[in-house]
């Protein structure tokens, strides 16, 4: 690692989507996930609200064999899937929502930004989810396993090693706003 990655992004997409057991590189991926849907019928708080854009284009034939091909991936990999929970539409976004109160104390750890206190089976799931190569598994591991890294990110960074001790985490904590999906459509619808 030569340097640290220093620009926001949606933490939940690189911490949670990766528990719900879909494989990396499959066909249709969210354009962004979140933990919170305000002003939704979902009672649970411990949820996962995966956004997908099925693009609109100028061929009709193009566009019914993209959304026929989406669902076929919603029954199968998603409806499927044992945290699946609901799926709704809005705007132009397909919305899935999946429960994930089995995680429940690691999503509790995730809202407060302590990556490194997952538990071992959330931070084996993500991790294999990312790979062993590369540089977001780089990334993914100082996240998980800081303690690794307080040295790598003492030099980066120019700072004592113990402040990092102190600090414990390499990754700041989620922008809940940003995590909550009514939110981001009121912004959205605001600057249309």
């Amino acid at each position: 690692m030569k340097q640290i990655y220093t620009q926001y992004f949606q933490k939940s997409k690189v911490f949670l989507y990766p528990l719900l057991g879909i494989k990396k590189g499959i066909r249709f991926v969210p354009i962004e996930t979140y933990i919170k849907w305000e002003n939704s019928l979902i009672s649970s708080k411990d949820i996962l609200v995966c956004a997908y854009a099925i693009e609109q284009t100028t061929n009709n034939t193009e566009e019914i064999e993209r959304k026929e091909a989406f669902n076929v991936f919603v029954r199968e990999y998603l409806e499927k899937n044992e945290l699946y929970h609901s799926r709704h539409n809005t705007d132009n976004l397909e919305l899935i929502v999946f429960d994930l109160s089995y995680f429940k104390k690691d999503l509790q750890k995730f809202r407060e930004g302590k990556y490194s206190e997952f538990s071992l089976i959330t931070k084996r799931i993500i991790m294999e989810f990312f790979g062993d190569t590369g540089t977001i598994s780089e990334y993914m591991e100082s996240y998980l396993y800081p303690e690794k890294y307080y040295e790598i990110y003492s030099e980066i960074l120019n700072i004592p090693f113990s402040i990092l001790e102190e600090v414990k985490e390499l990754c700041d904590k989620p922008n809940l706003e940003k995590e909550d999906f009514k939110k981001q459509v009121l912004e959205l619808q605001l600057f249309k």
